[in-house]
């Protein structure tokens, strides 16, 4: 019997740490199958990102990205879920597909702050102020639960409005904020670097979220050369702006990259205190389907 998974359903039984929890033991099945489809007209995008992991089954997950829509009053991006049955490939599952993308997004890069940023983190910067922005409030906070959270945007009264419904502080002073915050995250759109790597102090972790194509930035080369390079899939990551322009310029290694394959052996882990980290959230489908199964489980053992 297929199932729609919804927020009223979903929502009341998660958790950031359960959700942090399934991407870890994903990672400990058997490498993902992955495949990527990207078609543009203009701003606009559809994305249709494919996974199948033995042990989980398998998940399509399609995407439309229309940065106008925000003039109109509606949600930039949307799309569908489907989930299968590992042993089957009968639909076992269509999730809503902003339930799904908030809980995955956000809890990859929970996670891999959980692993790179320092423990005594006290301070958090926000770079934008649309939905990701607010669940990563939420999410950093299951982390690092004394944290103070400041947002900047481009534009302030979305910082502001989104300060006001977090309790975060909104800040104008983007430079000045860099250099106070221990974990720093981006989630804009951006296609030209907010992010500069004269800012930075040691010790800071920065997690790239917003980037999802070849032609986007969310950080200078700068940064890029100043800090160890994480990603949470290798093979998603090599598509975007982020990781793929460094590579071409020569500033970084496609092998020396570190991802969550290293939950496992203890290699996506903070070597040392002054260290500056940097992680590339490229939101793969074989995350989606790791959450979407968690989801599924949570919902049909009580039925």
């Amino acid at each position: 019997m297929t199932v729609h998974l919804d927020a009223d359903l979903v929502e009341p039984q998660l958790s950031w740490e359960r959700v942090m929890g399934a991407l870890v033991d994903g990672h400990a099945l058997a490498r993902p199958e992955l495949d990527d489809t990207l078609l543009r007209r203009g701003a606009d995008s559809l994305l249709s990102r494919a996974a199948l992991i033995d042990g989980l089954g398998s998940l399509v997950k399609t995407a439309t990205v229309f940065p106008g829509n925000a003039d109109v009053g509606l949600p930039a991006v949307n799309g569908t879920v489907s989930l299968f049955s590992d042993t089957t490939g009968l639909v076992d599952a269509t999730l809503d597909f902003q339930l799904l993308t908030k809980w995955k997004t956000a809890a990859d890069s929970a996670l891999a702050a959980s692993r790179l940023a320092s423990p005594a983190t006290a301070q958090i910067l926000i770079i934008g102020s649309g939905t990701v922005a607010a669940s990563m409030v939420d999410a950093y906070g299951a982390v690092f639960p004394e944290a103070a959270f400041s947002i900047w945007s481009r534009t302030r009264a979305h910082a502001v409005r989104l300060a006001e419904a977090t309790g975060a502080q909104a800040v104008d002073d983007l430079a000045g904020a860099v250099r106070t915050a221990d974990v720093i995250c981006t989630a804009t759109m951006a296609t030209q670097p907010v992010l500069h790597g004269r800012w930075l102090r040691p010790g800071q972790h920065i997690d790239l979220i917003g980037g999802y194509r070849a032609d986007m930035r969310e950080t200078d080369d700068d940064a890029v050369t100043r800090a160890t390079i994480f990603v949470d899939s290798t093979t998603s990551a090599l598509d975007v702006g982020d990781i793929v322009g460094p590579i071409e310029g020569h500033l970084i290694a496609a092998d020396r990259l570190v991802d969550f394959t290293g939950l496992a052996d203890g290699s996506f882990c903070r070597s040392y205190d002054d260290q500056i980290t940097i992680c590339k959230n490229a939101g793969g489908a074989h995350l989606d389907l790791m959450v979407a199964r968690h989801m599924y489980d949570l919902v049909t053992s009580g039925m």
